[in-house]
């Protein structure tokens, strides 16, 4: 095929001595064959073997190779190390440890220019998945975060940490990339969903690696699950929050009110401790919710207008001042309780509901006034 296109292969590598030649040797045969005017990017993590040496030495016969170093460590570093070097219209990405088959490179090309924005390999669609993926990654860590990215940010592709894929140069110069490790990868897809870009899959074959894999399961499974749930705070913290405090507001004042009774049972004040906790949960999750979503803007390079107009308006004055009038709320009904109890000259008193009421607004106030530093903390932007 004939591409006029320029296009950026970019190879990550730690510790792959047993595998870049392979990879190498197939990119050089892929460009050859299929006419391609492409550079090969090499970032070497620190690594302590001889993959640079190995590296080093296909340099005299290929003059299109460039071999850097990336000194901090990490999936996201490495490429962002090669994407920083990278002058091609396209940037490809795969790894140096011969699982990926760099033959189907033009499978990609032709992807990328019938429109699509990103392309990723979809392994799944191999035969030999189920022999070269562990079990854990394939039935249960793959599929689940690739359901939420689906569901959460309306990215349609089965496999979304394929490390297999092209970007175009327009794409990711709007996406603004911060994650150093495996998260990387989710936040290449869920950025360029949020963008609007247009994502595309092609199926991959997938392969035995060379050398030792330095995936670590749980670890990088939660980096990439705490990523997509920073990204996605609505779901995670603010629905659930609202629904949580708003049951505990109507149940608490439906108990305040009165005694209910269900199947001939009365209930009195018990269920207002219920109630009660139900608010001060339902308040911290959607505080949270606030955390998450300002977080994501300031540190992670996501937009929306309205949180932004509105961390404006809510500043840490006006919810100081907020939780202040609250908590001296609670401090009102206490002091309240407290003189109904002298006047009854230190006898018995019912008010164990005027109580709870008063923890409810004590809590609540310390929450607002705490979480306005927290807000103000969050909205200071890295520079």
């Amino acid at each position: 095929m004939k591409n006029a296109k320029k296009i950026s292969i970019i190879i990550p590598c730690l510790n792959e001595e047993e595998g870049i030649g392979f990879c190498l040797k197939e990119v050089a045969e892929t460009i050859k064959k299929n006419n391609l005017d492409a550079e090969i990017i090499v970032v070497d993590n620190n690594s302590t073997d001889n993959t640079k040496s190995i590296v080093s030495g296909f340099q005299s016969n290929m003059s299109n190779l460039i071999l850097t170093t990336e000194k901090t460590i990490g999936y996201g570093a490495a490429y962002l190390k090669g994407v920083s070097l990278a002058s091609g219209e396209y940037i490809f990405m795969a790894d140096g440890d011969g699982t990926y088959d760099f033959s189907t490179l033009p499978k990609f090309i032709t992807k990328t220019e019938s429109g699509f924005d990103l392309v990723v390999g979809d392994r799944f669609s191999s035969s030999d998945i189920k022999r070269e993926m562990p079990w854990l990654h394939r039935v249960i860590g793959n599929p689940v975060l690739s359901s939420l990215v689906r569901k959460f940010f309306r990215a349609k592709i089965k496999d979304v940490h394929c490390g297999m894929r092209m970007i175009t140069k327009k794409a990711m110069d709007n996406i603004n990339l911060n994650t150093l490790g495996m998260e990387f990868a989710s936040e290449m897809v869920i950025k360029v969903a949020k963008k609007g870009f247009r994502i595309g899959e092609v199926d991959i074959p997938y392969r035995s690696r060379f050398g030792t894999s330095k995936l670590r399961s749980w670890s990088d499974g939660w980096r990439h699950l705490r990523f997509i749930l920073l990204y996605s705070p609505l779901l995670l913290f603010l629905l659930p929050g609202i629904i949580i405090f708003g049951t505990g507001i109507v149940g608490l004042l439906v108990f305040y009110l009165g005694n209910p009774s269900f199947l001939g049972l009365n209930f009195y004040i018990h269920p207002m401790f219920a109630f009660a906790t139900m608010i001060m949960l339902g308040y911290q999750l959607i505080s949270f919710a606030a955390f998450s979503k300002i977080y994501a803007i300031t540190h992670l390079g996501d937009r929306n207008k309205f949180i932004e107009s509105l961390f404006k308006k809510i500043t840490i004055e006006r919810a100081g001042i907020l939780g202040l009038v609250i908590i001296l709320s609670g401090i009102l009904v206490y002091l309240f309780i407290l003189i109904k109890w002298i006047a009854s000259d230190f006898g018995s008193l019912d008010e164990i509901k005027n109580s709870i009421v008063a923890l409810v607004l004590l809590v609540v106030g310390i929450q607002t006034l705490f979480s306005a530093f927290m807000f103000s903390t969050l909205g200071i932007k890295e520079k």
